[in-house]
């Protein structure tokens, strides 16, 4: 069973409300991620010049960085309409050539965990993506023949986690391809005072900062935070937020200095002290926390490797010297550990 946590990048039950109102809505607004905004305005620039829609976009990167709302970012830069999907909504290819037919000149298709395409459905994209145009085939069979479906010029914008997942032909499809990285603690805190400000709450410059210290790079767990931050001091009588009811809120939900949770901390702790800082395989650290062992690596490992608490090897995942000073343990790995597997 998957546990919820207020640290997860992964969007939470009754949550996406709350963030279409936080989303920035144009490139101006947009805190963080420098050269990837940089590239989407000279690319939008350019195609609204030329009076074309955008190059097919790829963005990949950790859950909760700003995906979906660049999509709509830039369908709104575009002055386009947006249809949003997800890869594993799609299991038919008519569900496909449904979305396609209808799709305005210029539209934006976001698809998001487009990783997750049934390969069918992918296949039915190719054609589409490069020549507006589908393959649709009536009557299986003895007496199948093929209608070509002319489309109007639109953009896809996919979205994914695991971009190693994405088939070659697919991959080589998209004109543009943007990583997103984690967000700088300065960059998080502007983007908690612009948050606090949407939601009519008072937080003042430390309490941002230290709430931005400990939301693992991620903008949507720093919004999460904040509005648990915001509950905290509601319910205790405090007129706004200062940063010592920031770090109560941050004690009450488990949260410590550097932004790990209890998961990642038992994560650490299972590796370090049964397996002897590792190698060891993820399906054994799944098995051992009752998790699954997709959202240990697309939603705890992510933000460990980034920090440097475990690093990823041929053999499986080693715990460093850094991860036990955190949690006030002794490291039991070799020095020679790294030496030849560091990388993989």
């Amino acid at each position: 069973m998957t546990r919820q946590s207020v640290v997860s990048g992964e969007v939470q039950n009754g949550e996406e409300a709350v963030l279409c109102t936080l989303r920035p809505r144009l490139l101006s607004e947009y805190v963080g991620q420098g050269m990837v905004v940089e590239n989407l305005g000279i690319a939008i620039e350019a195609a609204r010049g030329r009076s074309e829609p955008l190059d097919h976009i790829l963005l990949h990167g950790p859950p909760g960085l700003g995906k979906t709302t660049l999509a709509h970012v830039i369908a709104a830069e575009m002055g386009a309409e947006i249809t949003t999907t997800s890869g594993p909504a799609l299991e038919r290819a008519a569900d496909l050539v449904g979305i396609l037919t209808n799709m305005r000149e210029g539209g934006v298709l976001f698809i998001d965990e487009i990783h997750r395409l049934p390969r069918v459905v992918e296949e039915y994209l190719y054609p589409a993506m490069e020549d507006f145009e589908i393959d649709f085939v009536l009557d299986p069979g003895p007496h199948a023949r093929t209608v070509k479906l002319g489309l109007c010029r639109f953009t896809i914008v996919g979205a994914t986690t695991r971009a190693g997942l994405l088939t070659g032909p697919l991959r080589n499809r998209f004109g543009l391809s943007l990583h997103l990285d984690f967000y700088s603690v300065d960059d998080l805190a502007s983007i908690i005072l612009r948050s606090s400000g949407i939601l009519g709450v008072s937080i003042d410059a430390d309490a941002a900062a230290m709430v931005a210290s400990r939301s693992r790079g991620t903008p949507r767990v720093a919004n999460r935070l904040l509005r648990r931050v915001r509950d905290f001091a509601q319910v205790s009588g405090r007129q706004g937020i200062d940063a010592d009811s920031a770090l109560e809120a941050m004690e009450i939900n488990g949260v410590d200095e550097c932004g790990l949770d209890v998961l990642d901390r038992k994560y650490l702790g299972i590796v370090i002290g049964r397996y002897s800082c590792g190698p060891v395989g993820i399906s054994a650290i799944a098995a051992t926390l009752n998790e699954e062992s997709d959202t240990l690596m697309d939603v705890v490992e992510p933000y460990l490797l980034s920090e440097g608490f475990i690093i990823r090897t041929s053999r499986g995942r080693c715990a460093t010297a850094k991860a036990c000073r955190h949690l006030g343990l002794e490291w039991t790995g070799r020095a020679d550990m790294f030496s030849q597997e560091a990388g993989h």
